[in-house]
């Protein structure tokens, strides 16, 4: 389904029940194309050809089988992704793959993952606040997590926490590989603390 609103070209194959993203009806519309919705379907694949949509802003891929390995495409004109309800298990290594793929990126919504804890899924609230001062050190540049605004006190509070997670090697730093097990470690100690 193709629609022109407000200006922009969105294009949606939602509910589907697609195995496979439709490559050949995307790509069709490269120079066009800024919101695609892939949303409610069975996807699981990396969305590398996606790579190919310059002016693609958002993308959509609510309740499908992504897991915190997917390999995304190196997207600079990506400002939104919505990866809700998906097989994110793992922050740290999902959250690198985002902050790298995607350096635009303003709104991350990942809620009803099993790595972005909350009251809807079993998490605790302090194990929500731990998983918002990670991402939002990861990614400084968000302005809206999940359903959220990122707060500057927030930013400053994830700064202190998480300072070291950018990962200067020398001088007795913890490198980033520490700062990841360090941010596992804590996220285990929190939920066995029930």
């Amino acid at each position: 389904m193709e629609d022109q609103v407000s200006g922009f070209q969105w294009l949606s194959f939602a509910y589907q029940d697609l195995t496979e993203i439709p490559y050949e009806s995307i790509l069709a519309q490269t120079e066009t194309l800024e919101v695609l919705d892939l949303s409610y379907n069975l996807l699981d694949e990396n969305p590398v050809l996606l790579g190919q949509l310059q002016k693609l802003s958002t993308l959509i891929l609510d309740c499908n089988s992504y897991t915190s390995h997917v390999k995304f495409p190196y997207m600079p004109s990506i400002t939104t992704v919505c990866i809700n309800k998906n097989k994110i298990h793992n922050l740290p290594v999902f959250v690198e793959e985002v902050r790298q793929k995607f350096p635009a990126i303003r709104i991350l919504s990942m809620m009803n993952n099993e790595a972005a804890p909350s009251y809807f899924n079993g998490g605790t609230h302090t194990q929500y606040l731990d998983y918002r001062q990670y991402v939002i050190s990861q990614i400084p540049g968000l302005e809206i997590l999940d359903d959220t605004e990122v707060l500057e006190q927030e930013r400053v509070q994830a700064r202190r926490t998480y300072r070291l997670q950018q990962g200067v090697c020398a001088g007795g730093r913890r490198t980033k590989d520490e700062a990841v097990r360090r941010h596992t470690h804590r996220h285990r100690a929190v939920r066995f603390r029930r």
